[in-house]
């Protein structure tokens, strides 16, 4: 949907739902992708699969495509976390990486609902885990400090990508 495309990826809590929400709040093309492009499946084939584990949370990547050859946007912004995005990376102009410190990310696990991804603890554990080897992002995204106050965040991002809000 834009004539540039960017992904905000990051481990659980790092806040890349708010930061969609915050954009699309402001009038920004952010598409969420856990909601509107994810499904269960094989990361390497993306054929569906049963269950809900972490390693198949997966993004449609002929969705991804169809978004990134559809330019009436000057920037589309997909947000959120994908076990399969090294099928769809090369498409994009950029990946932002939201970043947290193991404080800010203990604080936020301990007040997911308990009904919320992270929140068992056996989720928690996985979260940790992937927090301390970064081995479920991407390695060459451009580091945002999630730290700072959303509007911050928010702000870094749309500077950094040159994204204008929708009229």
């Amino acid at each position: 949907m834009g004539m540039k495309n960017y992904l905000i990826e990051g481990v659980s809590c790092t806040g890349k739902t708010s930061v969609c929400n915050e954009l699309l709040r402001r009038g920004y093309d952010a598409i969420n992708g856990d909601r509107q492009l994810a499904y269960q499946g094989d990361p390497e084939t993306g054929r569906e699969t049963e269950g809900h584990g972490h390693e198949s949370h997966i993004w449609d990547v002929e969705k991804v495509e169809a978004i990134v050859a559809d330019k009436r946007t000057p920037v589309t912004l997909l947000c959120g976390g994908s076990r399969n995005f090294s099928k769809f990376t090369h498409l994009l102009d950029g990946v932002f990486v939201l970043e947290i410190d193991l404080d800010t990310l203990i604080r936020r696990l301990d007040e997911r609902p308990d009904d919320e991804w992270g929140a068992k603890p056996e989720e928690r554990e996985l979260v940790l885990r992937l927090h301390r080897t970064k081995e479920d992002v991407p390695k060459d995204g451009i580091s945002i400090d999630a730290t700072a106050p959303l509007a911050h965040v928010v702000d870094e991002i749309i500077r950094q990508s040159g994204a204008r809000a929708l009229e």
